[in-house]
């Protein structure tokens, strides 16, 4: 029930945004060149089931008024392999597909989005990030490397005179790259698809 009302909701801001205004022009030379922000999946830390003490924190700059690089510090666990998708297939969260503990990752994104039309844009997400494996008795028991690319198509609002934004979008996942896993971890991982298609994001910030 909770997947389906992320969902839900998601998708009602989406088409909330259908009527919204332009983004920066290249005329305008008065927009704010930096922002700071994160994602609304935040709230996914309050979730009494498998909480994922995400924190996470995006650093923007605009290099031209269509043209946008951030940097986004994160870092955050899960217990099931990244390739089941969290809201669409009913295999997420179910014990026989859980690991023996968690992965905990640190990562740092460096993004580069592109406006297309108005504030309609595309996203490349390139993270490297280093692993904790943890046994399901806490204790770390080994370490690993991966390549994690998010390819994004989204919408930029602006909001309180364009003190503030928000960006819903769609996304596929991709794990470019990973070292190997643990044995009892990889045997789950090694079952799901590289790729998750459709994933939502919502990310939020502040220009300065």
């Amino acid at each position: 029930m909770q997947k389906k009302i992320v969902l839900f909701t998601l998708t009602l801001m989406m088409a909330s945004t259908l009527q919204v205004n332009a983004q920066y022009t290249k005329q305008d030379s008065t927009y704010k060149r930096w922002f700071v922000g994160s994602t609304m999946f935040l709230l996914g830390n309050l979730s009494s089931v498998n909480p994922p003490n995400l924190a996470q924190l995006n650093l923007g700059y605009r290099i031209t008024g269509k043209d946008v690089i951030s940097l986004e510090p994160k870092t955050w666990k899960y217990a099931w392999p990244n390739g089941i998708h969290p809201l669409f297939n009913k295999s997420y969260g179910k014990p026989e597909e859980e690991f023996p503990g968690y992965v905990r990752e640190y990562g740092l994104s460096v993004a580069y989005q592109r406006f297309l039309w108005k504030g309609l844009y595309a996203e490349l997400n390139v993270m490297p990030s280093l692993q904790d494996f943890v046994n399901d008795k806490g204790k770390k028991i080994d370490n690993g490397f991966q390549v994690f690319n998010t390819y994004r198509v989204g919408y930029h609002v602006k909001l309180f005179k364009d003190r503030f934004f928000i960006q819903p979008s769609i996304a596929t996942t991709h794990r470019a790259y990973h070292t190997k896993l643990p044995d009892r971890f990889k045997q789950l991982d090694d079952k799901w698809s590289k790729f998750i298609f459709g994933e939502p994001g919502f990310h939020f910030g502040f220009n300065f």
